[in-house]
């Protein structure tokens, strides 16, 4: 029996997640011996919203989509925990997190829900969210307030906003560059290489490199679809998963590089926020935590510090 498996991409060919899934793909088929067969659809040709791609992997028609840590929130709310803003102080320490005890349990969690999704792994889907405006730049928190700023659909990501003064304005990610070219909003946030690749650096003037959020991709794929696949070759897809995280964490870091170049020489301005500046960011911010417990309670964050404690100590 030859198996399918369809992974839908919302992002382009040019970008780390059709590199991982490339790699994936590479990776099952070969090792399949021909027993398993990817397709790939990158600029949301199979399904062009979360909402969307979601009801297709938990009818099994989708076989594999990745949510942003801070867009699983709106499946399971308690998973935002991973994307409270300044919470990782490098790439090194989200990795350990995100690669650690924090996302079994999260995956553990969603399978006991009943949601017909399994977690696959944790890849980076873009470096960090900084934040990006048209007009004028971001260099304190004041300078947000009164923004449009575009967000994804998850409370934790507007609420960041409002508590910086900014007015969240989600909007799905095709839609972000007319968004922007036409004033609906005045900045959005994104890693910089999602904003060259995307071109929305044809409207986006500056950026400001706070890194408030790492942008942890979460791989999963349809529970109907894992049940009908034997044994081995679950192991050869979960292998294969493992290239997937492997290729797009170094594809990243290359491309940022690359994308900051880009941004400059497309008359963008760069700023990275003093130890000052950065610290007025934290402050204004600090209610966050006590926002996710007044919403989802305390044990996921508990849980989290343990992680990000354990992984800054070790």
């Amino acid at each position: 029996m030859n198996h399918k498996i369809r992974v839908s991409l919302l992002g382009t060919s040019d970008d780390e997640d059709y590199d991982g899934a490339l790699a994936f793909k590479h990776y099952v088929e070969t090792k399949s011996g021909g027993a398993i067969g990817v397709q790939l659809y990158p600029s949301g040709q199979f399904c062009s919203a979360e909402r969307e791609c979601l009801e297709a992997l938990q009818a099994g028609v989708l076989q594999v989509f990745m949510f942003t840590t801070g867009g699983f929130g709106s499946v399971y709310g308690p998973a935002q925990v991973l994307d409270l803003p300044y919470a990782f102080r490098d790439d090194a320490v989200a990795e350990c997190v995100l690669d650690g005890p924090i996302a079994e349990l999260l995956s553990q969690t969603i399978l006991e829900a009943d949601l017909g999704i399994r977690l696959m792994t944790v890849s980076n889907t873009g470096g960090w969210r900084n934040f990006a405006s048209t007009d004028r730049p971001i260099l304190t928190p004041e300078d947000v307030r009164g923004l449009k700023i575009r967000t994804i659909t998850a409370p934790l990501q507007q609420e960041l906003v409002r508590r910086l003064g900014g007015n969240p304005t989600p909007i799905s990610w095709p839609e972000v560059y007319p968004a922007l070219a036409t004033g609906v909003v005045d900045a959005t946030k994104n890693g910089i290489h999602d904003i060259v690749s995307m071109q929305l650096h044809e409207q986006i003037k500056y950026v400001t490199l706070d890194a408030h959020a790492y942008m942890g991709g979460l791989w999963w794929y349809s529970e109907k679809s894992w049940q009908q696949l034997p044994e081995s070759l679950q192991t050869i897809v979960l292998e294969g998963f493992a290239e997937l995280k492997t290729t797009t964490r170094m594809a990243i870091r290359r491309w940022e590089t690359e994308s900051y170049i880009t941004f400059q020489e497309s008359g963008g301005t760069l700023h990275v926020p003093s130890a000052d500046q950065r610290k007025l960011f934290k402050q204004a911010v600090v209610g966050m935590r006590q926002w996710y417990v007044d919403t989802y309670g305390e044990k996921w964050l508990k849980r989290f510090d343990q992680a990000v404690h354990h992984c800054e100590s070790g």
